[in-house]
């Protein structure tokens, strides 16, 4: 029998007839008025897609990542809690270990004690800069099957601190050292940018990509061994990304970026791989109605994965206020294990492929994030740009106006601006300071700060509690 269509029978139906259609049904309300929205990217959001919005002549296409992994965070300040911690936490489901270490003096095989890593990928956030520790580390993976990503990101330092490591010239030569050291280890991976910064402190998606397109060029114009052609190199870059709220906008935005970047290291002659770790926003988190918070991460989890992120790792609803407890983040981790095994968001990472909503967003989205890319690229580059407070100028302008829409109740927060339960109390359960601090301190550059929507509203209930 010979195979047909499901849809031969019918007509193919053009966007314009569907307009036609949907503005007979208003009934004389204007169709722009009525349906369409405007985003802060400045995309304007129709009531329907078709194929005919998608550009067919786009060169930015995004490539496919299958599976991810459910991370989670560990703050290292002993290192065998830290091991017992990590042990514990691979029982019950993470498949991906993400260490933050502030001390460089670290002893890695306690660190890494009886941990299977054959088949856990590692992720070190390393508060330091430091060649000898992370020789040290190279050493004791050396003979070992590991995937190590080391996320050093000495730009990302500045932008959120307002000051090197050390100083420009001395990080820039570290980072380079560590790079020649690493090259050839086909397991470790050096770079990352960070555009979660961006995200919290206000930035629409528009500047996070370009920013983060940017931010990631100025290593690969710096670096040497990128320019000698070598082929025994290994070369990655990790991207540390925050989403928010808009969902779909979300799953385009991480689209985009894996688009974006596809582009760029062809540019350099290189397919270079990128590996993208996802975590919740704090932006739009709260203290009161807290529970929501639940909701929130749930909805940008969904987004991480069908935005195709290899790693996730869930923000514990709790985590403005209460220091890290087994029940926060058991609740995390469980709400990404919900996901992958009970709701087969391990088997539906394809699910937006060729829809044509998305893919016109992470059409949009990169098309509107490479031309800012290339104004940035024109008036010097990220670092230049960085220095002269430029980047942070438009991140806070960007800001104001989402914090406008806040205010107005036009950026909704259940249980924040709209529909609070005012007899909700917390001054006596803040066991971490919620809010921006504030400190007097010299610095190099003016640092991105990063801020929360609810903040002033928050204070202010504290105070009338």
């Amino acid at each position: 029998m010979k195979n047909e269509s499901l849809f031969s029978e019918f007509q193919e139906v053009s966007a314009k007839q569907w307009k036609q259609k949907i503005q007979f049904d208003l009934k004389g309300a204007d169709y722009n008025e009525t349906l369409v929205w405007e985003s802060l990217e400045g995309i304007h959001v129709k009531p329907f897609y078709h194929s005919e919005d998608l550009d067919k002549t786009s060169s930015l296409v995004s490539t496919h990542n299958d599976i991810w992994q459910i991370g989670q965070s560990i703050y290292v300040n002993d290192e065998v809690e830290a091991n017992e911690k990590a042990k514990d936490v691979l029982n019950k489901g993470v498949s991906s270990l993400v260490f933050k270490i502030s001390n460089s003096s670290i002893t890695w095989s306690v660190l890494f004690k009886n941990l299977d890593l054959t088949n856990t990928p590692i992720h070190l956030h390393l508060n330091f800069l430091d060649n000898e520790a992370i020789t040290r580390l190279i050493n004791f993976v050396d003979d070992k099957v590991i995937e190590v990503y080391l996320h050093i990101d000495i730009l990302g330092h500045l932008a959120r601190t307002g000051n090197w490591f050390y100083n420009q010239t001395k990080d820039h030569q570290i980072l380079e050292d560590i790079f020649h050291t690493c090259a050839t280890k086909k397991n470790i991976s050096v770079l990352a940018v960070d555009l979660s910064l961006y995200q919290n402190a206000g930035g629409d998606m528009v500047q996070q990509l370009a920013y983060s397109l940017a931010h990631a060029n100025e290593y690969l114009n710096h670096l040497s061994l990128l320019k000698q052609g070598s082929e025994e190199k290994s070369i990655s870059m990790t991207f540390n990304v925050a989403v928010g709220g808009n969902y779909f906008f979300e799953i385009a935005k991480l689209k985009a970026l894996r688009a974006l970047w596809s582009a760029l290291s062809k540019e350099y002659n290189f397919d270079l791989p990128c590996h993208i770790k996802v975590t919740p926003s704090k932006r739009n988190k709260t203290i009161y109605d807290y529970n929501v918070n639940m909701l929130r991460t749930t909805s940008e989890c969904m987004s991480a994965v069908l935005g195709e992120a290899n790693t996730v790792c869930n923000l514990p609803y709790d985590s403005l206020y209460h220091k890290d407890n087994e029940f926060g983040e058991r609740i995390a981790r469980n709400q990404l294990l919900l996901l992958k095994e009970e709701s087969y968001f391990d088997d539906a990472v394809k699910a937006v492929e060729g829809t044509y909503y998305i893919e016109s967003l992470t059409q949009q989205l990169a098309e509107k994030a490479l031309v800012l890319f290339k104004q940035i690229e024109n008036s010097g580059g990220f670092l230049k740009q960085l220095k002269e407070g430029i980047i942070q100028k438009k991140i806070k302008e960007n800001a104001a106006k989402e914090q406008t829409k806040f205010d107005k109740e036009e950026l909704v927060l259940i249980g924040t601006n709209t529909f609070q339960n005012m007899e909700d109390k917390m001054k006596d359960d803040l066991e971490l300071h919620p809010f921006v601090k504030t400190e007097k301190r010299k610095t190099v550059i003016e640092p991105i700060i990063q801020k929360r929507l609810s903040e002033v509203l928050e204070q202010k209930r504290l105070q009338d509690e």
